[in-house]
Parts: C-alpha cells; sequence; structure tokens
C-alpha cells in the first residue's frame, strides 16, 4: 500500500536565503508544503516567489515566540511580550508563563488572527496552520489555533510529536494527545504521524533516512516530516543561536537518493489537501 509523505520547509519568510532554499526544495527536491512566517524580516520576498510557484502549498507558521517583532503593539498584547514590545526567544518561556496563568488567550487570538490574515493577504491558498517552535501543544493557544482555523476555513493543522524517551519526549506526547483532541473536536485534519520535532536542524540525508525508516515502521497512512533549509553561508541567519545545519538539510532535500528512499519505502509525495480531497484550502 501506497503512503502519503508531506515534506514540509517552516519558516519560509525568516530570510532571503530561507526563501531561495525552500524554492530549490521544492522545484528541484522533495519539498512538497512550506509554512509561511508572517512577522519574517523576508515575508515580501517570500510572498512574490510563492505567487510564482503554484504548485507549493503553503501554510501559516504563526508565532509568539521568536526574534522577529509581532504584528500588534506591545498595548494590544501586553501578555504576549516584554517591556520592549519583544516576543520571548524560546517555547519554554511561553510553557512557564502558561503553567502561573500569564498568558491571555484573547492577546493570542488577536496576535496571531493578524499574522494569519497578512498569510492569506498573499493570495494563494492556505491549506494548513503550523506554530513556530510547536507553541500550539500548549493548550491554550491550541484552542487558538483550533478557532482561527475554523473561521478562515483552513482544513489541516500540524499535530507534533516526539518519539524520544526521557522526560522531554513524554510531556511532548502528553501535549500531542491534548492538541490532538482539540482539532478534533474542531473538525480539524492532521497527518496521522509526524517528524521533525526531534530532528529539527540536524536532518541531513543520514538522519533523513532513519526518520523515514522509523516512520515506516509506525505504518501510518500519512506522515508529515518538517524541515529547515537555507542556502549555505546564509549570512542573515548569524542572528540565530539556534545550531541548526540549514545548508545540510537542504542539500538533503535536493539530493535525488532522498527521492529514490523516499519512492522504495512505498511512499507517494503528497500536501496537506491530500488529506482532505474535497476541500483545497482558503485563501
Amino acid at each position: 500500500m501506497t503512503r502519503l509523505l508531506i515534506v514540509t520547509a517552516d519558516d519560509l519568510g525568516l530570510t532571503v536565503g530561507v526563501n531561495e532554499a525552500v524554492r530549490r526544495a521544492h522545484v528541484d527536491g522533495v519539498v512538497t508544503a512550506t509554512s509561511l512566517l508572517a512577522v519574517g524580516r523576508a515575508f515580501d520576498d517570500a510572498a512574490a516567489m510563492l505567487r510564482d510557484l503554484p504548485t507549493l502549498e503553503v501554510g501559516a507558521h504563526l508565532a509568539i515566540v521568536g526574534e522577529d517583532p509581532p504584528l500588534l503593539s506591545a498595548r494590544e498584547i501586553p501578555t504576549l511580550v516584554d517591556s520592549g514590545g519583544s516576543f520571548p526567544l524560546s517555547y519554554r518561556t511561553v510553557v512557564a508563563r502558561g503553567l502561573a496563568g500569564l498568558i491571555d488567550p484573547d492577546d493570542v487570538r488577536r496576535e496571531l488572527g493578524a499574522q494569519l490574515e497578512r498569510v492569506r493577504g498573499v493570495g494563494v491558498p492556505v491549506t494548513h496552520l503550523d506554530t513556530h517552535q510547536h507553541t500550539h501543544l500548549w493548550p491554550a493557544v491550541a484552542c487558538v489555533v483550533a478557532d482561527l482555523a475554523v473561521t478562515a476555513g483552513v482544513p489541516a493543522v500540524r499535530l507534533p510529536r516526539s518519539h524520544r524517551h526521557g522526560p522531554l519526549g513524554l510531556g511532548v506526547s502528553l501535549l500531542s494527545a491534548g492538541t490532538g483532541r482539540t482539532l478534533r473536536r474542531a473538525g480539524r485534519v492532521s497527518p496521522d504521524d509526524y517528524a521533525g520535532l526531534d530532528e529539527a536542524g540536524a536532518l541531513d540525508a543520514a538522519r533523513f533516512g532513519r526518520t523515514l525508516d522509523a516512520v515506516r515502521r509506525r505504518a501510518a497512512p500519512s506522515v508529515e516530516i518538517n524541515a529547515h533549509p537555507s542556502v549555505p553561508g546564509d549570512p542573515d541567519l548569524d542572528r540565530f543561536a539556534w545550531s541548526y545545519r540549514w545548508a545540510d538539510e537542504l542539500a538533503m532535500l535536493t539530493d535525488p537518493a532522498v527521492r529514490r528512499r523516499i519512492e522504495s519505502a512505498g511512499y507517494r509525495l503528497g500536501g496537506f489537501a491530500d488529506l482532505v480531497p474535497t476541500s483545497g484550502g482558503t485563501t
């Protein structure tokens, strides 16, 4: 039986180099979908590129963390930003503030709603939603993302998972189960399996092969694997202390041997629209 594999490139709009890598990974490689960061510095460049790539599926990469500023002012979203109006750099701060009851879901809804509208304003179909650093694993954020997807008519939302052993893997698994229930109640769909969180920033050809072998053993009908490519030597990534191997991921995504390995494993490449054949998303 042939199974569906969605290969997503995250962080479109982060830098011009990321945008170019996503383009190459789609045109010359195995990427079938991307997620556009509305707060990214290279958003306009990404938007122009997407209009020329109608075969690349587009989602909204919604952010309440990271180095780039929010769309709304600190006065409009006070529980999401510091005194300077900046997002926290890490999801860990979101978890800590969420546990303390310091995040107002209405602030999340205002900011993420503005971001989604900016992505929809590009004028291409939006097939899915996900979040920067997977913050919709947190229950309050998951509820907002599900509501936004329903309101905008976006049928699919990423469901991140971890397959690690230990406290971090267990924590992600518990949160993922809750997010899955939230999405199902909202009538949203997600691939049956997922990889990319555990492998973030290190998905070279060898790691991709091991990941593909693992998802094949789990035998889910549909799988998403997300990657983070950029061009070699992208100077605009120097401001990020992520230690990601961006260029290695681009090399993997455009390696003909990777495509052959996907096919020999019994997968066909597709997109989120394939999860809901009667709905192709919304603009």
